[in-house]
């Protein structure tokens, strides 16, 4: 027997990054939608916290062979 099991997770990550100074707070938010966006902060991103939302199992029934007569 297959099942198809699906996992709904919601993922917070943290990343602790250094931003030039004397930025106002739109410049701050573009500086780190802009790095968000280029992936730079991936290397900086880490899991915070997993809130379980769901889970999900569908079964999958197989093909049987087709018998020879």
């Amino acid at each position: 027997m297959k099942v198809i099991v699906t996992v709904v997770e919601k993922i917070t990550s943290e990343a602790h990054i250094d931003i030039p100074d004397g930025l106002n707070q739109s410049a701050i938010k573009q500086h780190i939608v802009d790095r968000y966006n280029t992936g730079a902060m991936s290397i900086d991103m880490n899991i915070f916290q997993v809130e379980f939302e769901s889970i999900n199992a569908q079964i999958v029934q197989e093909n049987s062979s087709p018998k020879s007569a």
